[in-house]
Formats: C-alpha cells, sequence, structure tokens
C-alpha cells in the first residue's frame, strides 16, 4: 500500500498533464489543471479509501464475536472502529502530497505538517478510547485489582498526552521529539513546581487503588469534606461520592490518603452492623437476693438471653453485656450486640427499642438508672 499509491499517483499525473496538453493550453495553465485535478483526485481516493474500511466495521464485529476471549469485544468496540476509519483518509493524503505538490515546496511542507498534526491527534483519541474501552471489562465487580487497572489506565492517557504534546510541538517547530524531550530535563524542576498539586493528585490516586483503601460500591464517610455516602466513581484526581440526600460530592485522592475516612464495607461484608451502648446504674440501688446473688448479675445475664432472641440480632455474633470501671457518675454497664440491619434509619430505630427496654427492664430487678439531679 505505501509505495502502490504514490506510483498510481505518478501514473495518473502523466496521463492528466498529456490529455491537458493535447488540449492546447497553455504550459501554465496545464500545470494549473493538473493540480487541480491531482487535489481533487487525492480527496476522492483518500475518502474512498476511508469508506472502504467503514464497510469492513461490522465484519470486524462479528468476528470478535465469535471469539470465546471477552477482551477484543470490549477493546475493538465500533466507537474504537470508527475513530480508526477517521485517521485512515489522512494517512492516505499524507502519502499522496509529495506527489501532487510536487512543484509547491512551501504548500507541500504546510500540508504535510497539517496531515501528520491531524494524524497524531486523532491516532491520540483512537488509543484514548482504547484504554477507555479496559475499564468496561469486568466493571460491573470492580475487584481490587481491576481497580489498579482503571488507575493504569489513567497514568497512560496522561503519559499518552503528554508525549502526544511534544509530537505536535515538534512537527510545528519542524525539530526532532527526541530533542525537546532531552530540552525537558533542564527544565523539569519547572514544570514540578508548576503541576505540584497534579503531581500529588496523580500518586494519591494510585496509592488509593493500589493499596484497596477504597472501591466503587463502597459507602464512605469523610468528615472534613461533608461526604456521606456510596463511591459512584475513582479517577486518578477525583473520587465522586453519591451521599445519602443524593447530593454528590467531589473529594480528591490526596484528602483521602492524607487525611482520614471510614470506610463501612467491612461491615456490609460482614452483613451486620455493631452496636455498643453503655447503661449507668446507681450504686445505692445494687442488691442481693435471697441466695446472695446481685441483682445486677440477674440483670446483666437476663439482658443477655433477650437479644439473642430478637429477631433484629445477629445471634451467631458476639453478645455481651458486662460492667467497665466505676466512675462517679455511676456503675457503666456496656451492651454490645450486632444488628442486622445496616441503613442508618432502621438501625438507630431498632438500637433506640433495644436500650428503651434496657432501660425500663431494669427496675423489674431493683436496679436504678443513675441521673444526677441539679442542686435545689
Amino acid at each position: 500500500m505505501p509505495s502502490v499509491l504514490p506510483e498510481m499517483m505518478n501514473e495518473i499525473k502523466n496521463f492528466v498533464e498529456l490529455l491537458l496538453i493535447q488540449t492546447g493550453l497553455s504550459l501554465e495553465l496545464v500545470s494549473l489543471a493538473r493540480h487541480v485535478v491531482l487535489v481533487v483526485g487525492a480527496i476522492l481516493l483518500a475518502w474512498f479509501v476511508g469508506w472502504l474500511f467503514k464497510l469492513l466495521i461490522p465484519w470486524v464485529i462479528k468476528l470478535t464475536r465469535r471469539t470465546e476471549a471477552k477482551w477484543d469485544d470490549v477493546v475493538f468496540n465500533e466507537q474504537v472502529l470508527r475513530a480508526a476509519c477517521q485517521i485512515v483518509p489522512a494517512i492516505v493524503v499524507w502519502m499522496l502530497l509529495p506527489s501532487v505538490f510536487d512543484e509547491y515546496a512551501t504548500t507541500h511542507e504546510v500540508l504535510a505538517r497539517l496531515t501528520a498534526i491531524y494524524i497524531t491527534v486523532m491516532s491520540v483519541r483512537l488509543v484514548g478510547k482504547m484504554i477507555d474501552s479496559l475499564k468496561l471489562l469486568d466493571s460491573e465487580k470492580r475487584t481490587a485489582k481491576q481497580q489498579y487497572m482503571y488507575t493504569l489506565c489513567g497514568v497512560l492517557k496522561v503519559i499518552m498526552y503528554f508525549v502526544a504534546t511534544i509530537i505536535v510541538v515538534a512537527i510545528v517547530i519542524d525539530k526532532d521529539p527526541s530533542t525537546l524531550l532531552a530540552g525537558l530535563g533542564a527544565a523539569s524542576a519547572i514544570l514540578m513546581l508548576a503541576f505540584q498539586d497534579t503531581i500529588k493528585g496523580l500518586v494519591a490516586g494510585i496509592r488509593l487503588t493500589s493499596n484497596d483503601m477504597v472501591r466503587v460500591g463502597d459507602r464512605i464517610t469523610v468528615p472534613s469534606a461533608g461526604a456521606d455516602g456510596m463511591v459512584e466513581e475513582i479517577t486518578l484526581t477525583t473520587v465522586k461520592v453519591r451521599n445519602f440526600d443524593n447530593t454528590i460530592i467531589t473529594v480528591t485522592p490526596q484528602t483521602l490518603v492524607d487525611g482520614s475516612f471510614q470506610n463501612w464495607k467491612g461491615m456490609t461484608e460482614n452483613m451486620g452492623r455493631r452496636a455498643v451502648r453503655k447503661v449507668f446504674i446507681d450504686f445505692r440501688s445494687l442488691t442481693l437476693d435471697e441466695e446472695g446473688v446481685p441483682n445486677l448479675t440477674r440483670y446483666r445475664e437476663h439482658m443477655e438471653q433477650w437479644l439473642s432472641q430478637q429477631e433484629k440480632v445477629l445471634a451467631d455474633k458476639p453478645i455481651l453485656v458486662h460492667q467497665l470501671d466505676a466512675t462517679p457518675t455511676g456503675l457503666p454497664v456496656e451492651f454490645l450486640f450486632w444488628l442486622k440491619v445496616q441503613d442508618a434509619l432502621p438501625y438507630e430505630h431498632a438500637i433506640s427499642e433495644i436500650m428503651e427496654y434496657a432501660y425500663a427492664e431494669a427496675a423489674a430487678f431493683g436496679l436504678r438508672i443513675y441521673q444526677q439531679f441539679p442542686e435545689q
């Protein structure tokens, strides 16, 4: 293909020139008319080749669907193939330029640079779509490995854009890209200073995903940012959280890495939510029964048995009612159990019902809840 098209264009050029000479036109008009015909011919040929490649798109899609692998269906999707077809006509034009504008060096140079810039930009767009397609692989699971690949794709896109910018600048000023890259070494300190926030964000994003600190679908609480909800999207520079009131808050990965946040993933995976509450008993209400057993002991045993029989409490999780160190405000008795419900509202209601029973039942054992009365 690279050698066929220029040879074909040269034959067309000679043929057109002979026809125009036979019409009796002057040499100047022959040269002008020949270039007009060649330009139109090059445009039509580029369009035809691009159209021909577009016809192959359905066949390529059918071919990838017949394979057992899933990655080729995702990477070589219709959007990627159409983006590739947009580059083909430009490549054809770039190959034909030397034959069409052989007598117009300046025009050839300008058009060659513009075509090269177009090919570079469209190639970056093509590779970007292919990288974005990789994110669709097992996106419904979003495992730690897949999340790390998601972050890696973001890094690759940043590097690709940087290299593409260097190439475009090199084409414009007619310099070797390697020379520009070598020259950037001296200015690296200035670039790092100017883009330090972006660089820190990239590093924080990599740390966030590579250490599996948070995934899409996790519920997190970030007090410093006012975020409390489900993680919807994680990129190199942003973490999008949808709060329970449907407001969306965007948090930087650096905020999560450098600060503190609460991930409720462990609670979700354990199919339960732990509850810890305290009840302060008045020391003056502690007594012994006829067998010499303290009423507080009876009360603790009763509450543990009662909690184990409640439908809202997970019986296979630890259930503990025990006393803590004495305080000036009474003897604290701690209730530790796990509830089946995890959502905030049902969770709070369940705890309220249990603790209200615990307060009321204390009187049946002769216990009083400590209450400090204001001085008269």
